[in-house]
């Protein structure tokens, strides 16, 4: 597991994303193309590796086994490295089960290698299309939930996951300082900020920032 990891690891350091992005037609100093479907945005970018830092995943992992966190739930599987550090806590964890969505076929393909490679194959399942529709049959309870796919999605996407998750649940969400011309962080933070929805969050300075909320009730 550790040598596919440093591998996606390495070659994510590679990227220059900006470049990236922009080949991809998307100024990450300029405006968000809100025009473009999620589907047409994630095909411009199927190959760009889109993932946790280092530390990020790191903090992936101790939290997950910290909640003792048996079933995981990731928007927003890319390549498959946060999935991994997710995978691995639960294999620690006694066995379990991280069911993630992604919306490109071939990095689907991609991140199912991965996960064969690392031999972890057998805790995850890798859900194929929009996360609105592939996250709507869930088991229960789910003890944590990772947000790490498009910006404008995290809220719909924790509405639709938080009947199922527990009281005492983790929701992870990486790459909360991130703005890209718009600020879709504004309405998901007033959301797990606001008492009357059964969150308790607190922003953690790692990487580009990620929110850590405990479902209350």
């Amino acid at each position: 597991m550790v040598s596919t990891l440093n591998q996606l690891l390495a070659a994510e350091d590679q990227q220059d994303l900006v470049a990236a992005f922009a080949d991809a037609g998307v100024d990450m100093g300029g405006e968000y193309p809100v025009d473009v479907s999620a589907a047409d945005l994630a095909e411009r970018t199927k190959d760009i590796i889109m993932s946790v830092s280092r530390e990020g995943g790191q903090l992936l992992y101790l939290l997950a086994r910290a909640a003792k966190a048996r079933t995981v739930v990731e928007f927003g599987t890319s390549f498959g490295i946060s999935t991994l550090y997710l995978a691995s806590a639960v294999r620690d964890n006694d066995g379990g089960q991280v069911i993630t969505t992604e919306l490109q076929a071939d990095k689907a393909r991609s991140a199912q290698e991965n996960f064969a490679a690392a031999g972890l194959s057998d805790i995850i399942e890798l859900r194929l299309g929009d996360a609105r529709e592939t996250l709507k049959d869930l088991p229960a309870p789910v003890d944590l939930l990772l947000l790490d796919g498009w910006l404008d999605l995290r809220l719909p996407v924790i509405k639709i996951v938080q009947p199922r998750l527990r009281p005492g649940a983790l929701v992870i969400v990486d790459d909360i300082d991130l703005h890209i011309g718009r600020d879709f962080t504004r309405d998901f933070l007033e959301y797990v900020n606001d008492p009357a929805n059964g969150f308790l969050s607190l922003r953690l300075p790692v990487h580009q920032g990620v929110q850590v909320c405990l479902k209350l009730s």
